[in-house]
């Protein structure tokens, strides 16, 4: 074995007050670690709570965007149905106008026809 100087007693005691040493620095840096631990899920939980704030706000201009797209789309289906009642309307009125046509020109030929027979009995009524 080697020579030491001291002896055992000395050895202990600078053990101990080593160990003593390394354990008031862990303590130290383990309150420093604890307060920077602290620091850093406060600021975690900060950050969680904007960016929750954030996604609340895109969602709801998402849901606003989807309700005037929906007022939109009613608005568009309830003016496209009118135009169609009117399209209808008005070709319902073109039939009927074209059926009176019809029937007016029907009446004028007949008129003319009847016109003409009367016009041949006539003459062959001179003969």
């Amino acid at each position: 074995m080697k020579d030491r100087d001291g002896d055992f007693g000395d050895r202990l005691s600078t053990q101990a007050k080593a160990k003593q040493a390394m354990l008031d620095k862990l303590r130290a840096a383990a309150k420093t670690n604890a307060e920077t631990f602290a620091e850093r899920d406060a600021e975690r939980r900060r950050v969680a709570e904007a960016r929750a704030a954030r996604a609340a706000e895109r969602q709801a201009i998402k849901d606003a965007e989807t309700a005037r797209m929906a007022a939109e789309k009613a608005a568009q289906d309830a003016r496209l149905a009118e135009e169609r009642r009117i399209a209808e309307e008005a070709r319902q009125q073109k039939q009927i106008e074209d059926a009176d046509a019809m029937i007016a020109l029907e009446a004028e030929q007949k008129a003319a026809r009847d016109a003409r027979y009367a016009a041949r009995k006539t003459r062959q009524k001179k003969k």
